[in-house]
């Protein structure tokens, strides 16, 4: 295949796209190219390490008749280039070029010979909006795979830190790369995520999300499976567990697995603050969850069929409150529910200066005006309230929690406390038979484990955390030599 051929060639395989460019070199009647994606490549150390000293290179225009590894030969002795310079068939060639590879084609050759100059813009390192720390590392995941990978390996520096890279999507090749640390993670778990990953088989992968449906044991469940985070240090910090992330080009969300549901009450700055402040957020944040779920379905309950249990002041407050209320109190608790997801969902979705006005005006505003228009009793307006606060104790979990309050909302009008009870058994029964990739769900509790009790909901320090969590498959499980 002759050069002019070739640039026909890809040029229709691209489609005559605008951003592939061609750069055409002829010396002595040879001629040769260098293929590239506009804004994904180094321009300016193309220009200086690459093409200037191939113009310059006698073999490459004189020498006739020269293989590929000839020509990655003299290549190589020409250009000020650090990397290897990988000889592709065409096909390869002009997959490598859309993911921002250099590929050069000389007269006579039938592949492209490679160069790795990928260069696009990215954003700093900066501490992720969604887990801000007041003391520990501030570093967070980018959309940028190598970046993030570099951040991993920066904290634990050891030639058991693998990183296994593969492809997924048919139209967007995003780059997955599996990291574990190998003889701490189960290689079992390690070749069952990594057959997952390699069936799948979409248009394209533009975030972690599209990933973790896949790896979730169960497709249509309504609590979280899979494990994910901003943070590098927490990343690095399951790794040493034996746990296994999944990082995805162009999301600053890495994934995590195994995953067991007490992930989501624990925080990274558990482990940069004392014992007893840690164990003592961690049961703050099951509160908040507890009263998320249970409080308008208890208010309901409670005034509908078992006020009796009430004090009398306070039913005497209540009844004088909710008399002039034309909706029965399930309706009216809905009704609230309804409207402050209907605020949260609008204040999130406005600009960042709008929705802080939104939020004043829904809660403030509206709220006042329709307890005195006698709408709605101000007792359901105070209980939605404080559900709304405790849902964001476990940021992770807004969206399960949420949907399970209306769920014994609704429970919980029908048959009263003993509707509620109901659900809290179905619920638990449901939670203690899932599990994921051998982790049972509600671990170390259900089923009981106790050297894992540790890093429960107490959290002892970091000298009797002497051995790897058993909740999950790993290897090697000290990690610490007790103390003599």
């Amino acid at each position: 295949m002759n050069t002019e051929t070739l640039i026909e060639k890809i040029k229709t395989d691209f489609h005559d796209s605008g951003d592939l460019l061609v750069r055409k070199i002829t010396r002595n009647g040879s001629t040769c190219c260098f293929c590239y994606v506009d804004g994904l490549s180094d321009k300016m150390l193309l220009e200086q390490d690459v093409i200037a000293p191939v113009s310059e290179c006698d073999a490459v225009f004189e020498k006739k008749g020269l293989s590929a590894e000839e020509l990655r030969i003299e290549l190589l002795a020409a250009v000020s280039f650090c990397q290897d310079v990988v000889p592709l068939s065409y096909d390869e060639g002009v997959s490598k070029i859309a993911e921002g590879d250099v590929g050069f084609f000389a007269d006579g050759q039938d592949g492209f010979l490679m160069f790795s100059l990928r260069k696009f813009d990215k954003r700093s390192v900066a501490e992720p909006p969604t887990s801000t720390v007041l003391k520990g590392p501030r570093e967070g995941f980018i959309e940028e795979i190598k970046t993030n990978t570099a951040l991993i390996r920066r904290r634990i520096k050891s030639p058991d830190l693998v990183f296994e890279n593969l492809s997924v999507g048919r139209y967007s090749a995003t780059p997955v790369s599996i990291a574990y640390v190998h003889g701490v993670a189960d290689p079992v778990v390690v070749e069952e995520i990594k057959t997952r990953l390699s069936q799948i088989d979409v248009d394209g992968v533009v975030d972690s999300a599209y990933i973790a449906g896949f790896l979730e044991p169960r497709k249509y469940s309504l609590f979280k499976q899979v494990g994910n985070t901003e943070k590098p240090d927490v990343v690095a910090a399951k790794l040493l567990e034996g746990r296994i992330a999944v990082i995805a080009d162009g999301s600053p969300i890495v994934l995590t697995l195994p995953f067991v549901l007490l992930e989501d009450m624990q925080d990274g700055y558990d482990y940069y603050s004392g014992d007893w402040r840690a164990s003592f957020a961690r049961i703050f944040r099951f509160f908040g969850a507890a009263l998320t779920v249970l409080l308008p379905a208890a208010y309901v309950a409670l005034q509908s069929y078992h006020y009796h249990l009430l004090p009398t002041k306070f039913l005497v407050t209540l009844v004088s409150a909710t008399t002039a209320i034309p909706f029965p109190p399930a309706v009216e608790m809905l009704f609230v529910l309804l409207l402050f997801e209907i605020l949260n969902e609008a204040s999130v979705r406005m600009p960042r200066y709008l929705g802080v006005s939104l939020s004043i005006v829904g809660a403030i505003v509206l709220g006042d005006t329709a307890v005195k228009a006698g709408l709605i009793s101000s007792p359901a307006v105070l209980v939605v309230a404080l559900s709304s606060i405790g849902v964001f104790c476990v940021p992770d979990q807004v969206g399960t929690l949420s949907i399970l309050r209306i769920v014994f909302l609704c429970a919980s009008s029908v048959l009263g406390l003993f509707g509620m009870m109901v659900c809290m058994l179905c619920l638990t029964g449901y939670l203690a038979s899932m599990s994921g990739y051998g982790a049972p769900y509600l671990a170390p509790y259900a089923p009981r484990i106790f050297p894992d009790l540790k890093d429960a909901l107490l959290k002892k320090g970091v000298t009797e955390m002497t051995t790897r969590p058993r909740s999950f498959p790993n290897k090697n499980r000290t990690r610490a030599k007790t103390r003599g």
